[in-house]
């Protein structure tokens, strides 16, 4: 995966956004000194770029019924059905996450239920007919903190740091 050129400008602009989606382009322009056009088109260039990924609202589960938070580590009985087990888990709503790992799981997810008899029900329903080897479910009481990348940090602004001068 290639990392993508960012100046000093991208790199304002991303700062804004990542601490409020819904920053007005006007504000975000008052405050890097440029014009709306321009931060339309370097926003429109993040997205062209994979660098910003869309701008949503985050619903709270709990507040919707969805008591249950649980990270699912999944071995599969034939390796090689990786991708079809992937496209099977994208039709199970409750699945929020997958990741390819490295370690003791083939995959990883993370999925919310409205209670534990309701992941039984998805474990022994929906995941368990995909194949799988065996499993291994930690249920996550409560998210302490969650947060986006700090964009200061990024190793790409390091090197362009570096460059500018």
């Amino acid at each position: 995966m290639a990392i993508q050129k960012i100046d000093k400008l991208d790199r304002q602009i991303l700062r804004l956004v990542s601490e409020d989606a819904r920053i007005p382009f006007l504000e975000v322009a008052r405050v890097c000194n440029v014009s709306g056009a321009a931060i339309h088109q370097r926003v429109q260039k993040l997205y062209n770029l994979g660098v910003l990924r869309g701008s949503q609202f985050m619903i709270d589960p709990e507040k919707i019924g969805y008591e249950t938070c649980a990270y699912i580590g999944l071995n599969l009985k034939n390796p090689e059905s990786f991708d079809a087990v992937v496209e099977e888990l994208k039709k199970i709503p409750e699945v929020v996450e997958c990741h390819y790992t490295t370690g003791n799981f083939d995959l990883f997810i993370k999925l919310y239920a409205q209670n534990n008899h309701h992941l039984l029900n998805i474990i022994h329903d929906k995941l368990q007919p995909l194949g799988l080897s065996s499993s291994e479910t930690l249920i996550s009481f409560n998210s302490v903190f969650e947060r986006q990348l700090p964009i200061t940090e990024l190793p790409l602004f390091k090197e362009d740091d570096e460059q500018a001068e």
